[in-house]
């Protein structure tokens, strides 16, 4: 499986258990760090974890295995699947650290057709 199947893997996983501002951005030709990072937010801390066990579910059932989790018992959980890093916020946290301007000259990647 390539890494963008692994990000819209993980984008349908979030949009199912209601993530907010879902995005996936390419930064392959920008860091050694991953192919794509994948953005979502929950509103709680409940929601947060309950959108990082779905897509660590997910992908588990397509034979992808996380190479690293951080961050269970917070508002920001990063799931490491090497070339892919998804990072689930709760909105407070994703409005301070603004990821997505850190990684503006990243690719958007569209989605659109993978979202309900």
């Amino acid at each position: 499986m390539n890494s963008l199947e692994i990000a819209k893997i993980a984008a349908k996983a979030a949009d199912s258990k209601k993530g907010v501002d879902i995005q996936v951005i390419g930064i392959r030709d920008l860091s050694i760090l991953a192919d794509y990072f994948v953005l979502v937010s929950g509103s709680s801390t409940t929601q947060v974890k309950a959108l990082a066990d779905e897509i660590e579910y997910q992908l588990k059932q397509a034979g992808e295995e996380p190479h690293h989790i951080e961050g269970k018992q917070s508002g920001w959980i990063c799931l490491d699947f090497s070339t892919v890093v998804i990072h689930v916020f709760l909105e407070e946290q994703r409005d301070y650290y603004k990821l997505e301007h850190l990684w503006e000259d990243g690719e958007t990647v569209d989605i659109s057709d993978i979202l309900d």
